[in-house]
């Protein structure tokens, strides 16, 4: 019998908006992987027309993407392909993250800074039906979720508001907001106000603040400016 029957190729899905992350997640995992398929997709949209045209094992997600979010990504995935793992790879350590991945359907959940030799442990692991999470991690989720440790404030935030709350980081106004997700800029302003609300912040320019002090500014495109995300 081969060894191509013995163990068969594995095919993962890697969904990142910029290609160098994309390369460079290659580079890392290739020399160390076994004989894998990685097919590239740059947003949910490119990765759910990939799942309805060829199978996969494992869709490797980061959280933030342009248009559909990675948290409304995996649970589209976990719906229309129930057998396809997701393992999510992101920027953001903090544990309310894990949480809402996990609940959206996440098998696993690493950060960027992960080693290589991490990064392969996490892919097998979840593909062959397990899931990861780093020790730190899912101890500091134990503590939040006995009430041990203090949950951020962006906690009280829905999945639709953190989104939103996000993009005003990146520096994306209400109508390229309202454009990336379908809503009318009337809905995206609403969400707004009621982020504002809820984080008793007064401003756009406070509202960016606050989520820099969070980490919820994209790696790559580094901080906006203060008045990111006024019409």
């Amino acid at each position: 019998m081969s060894e191509s029957v013995l163990k068969p190729m594995l095919r993962l899905l890697l969904v990142d908006d910029h290609t160098v992350v994309r390369e460079g997640l290659k580079r890392l995992i290739c020399p160390l992987a076994d004989k894998w398929s990685i097919t590239e997709a740059g947003t949910g949209y490119q990765a759910l027309e990939l799942l309805r045209h060829q199978p996969f094992d494992l869709a490797i997600v980061d959280l933030s993407l342009p248009g559909m979010s990675g948290l409304d990504l995996i649970r589209r995935i976990k719906g229309e392909y129930p057998s396809v793992a997701v393992l999510v790879l992101t920027m953001h350590s903090e544990e309310q993250y894990a949480i809402r991945a996990l609940q959206a359907g996440a098998n696993g959940y690493v950060t960027k800074d992960t080693a290589a030799t991490d990064l392969v442990a996490a892919v097998r692991k979840v593909a062959s039906g397990g899931v990861f999470l780093s020790a730190q991690l899912a101890e500091r989720m134990v503590l939040q979720l006995n009430g041990q440790r203090h949950a951020p404030d962006i906690q009280v935030l829905s999945n639709r508001e953190l989104d939103i709350l996000q993009r005003i980081v990146n520096g994306q106004r209400p109508v390229e907001i309202a454009n990336a997700l379908n809503l009318s800029i009337k809905t995206v302003s609403t969400h707004k106000r009621h982020v504002q609300e809820k984080l008793r912040l007064d401003s756009t320019a406070a509202l960016v603040r606050f989520g820099l002090e969070h980490r919820l500014g994209r790696e790559i495109l580094g901080s906006p400016s203060e008045d990111a995300g006024e019409a």
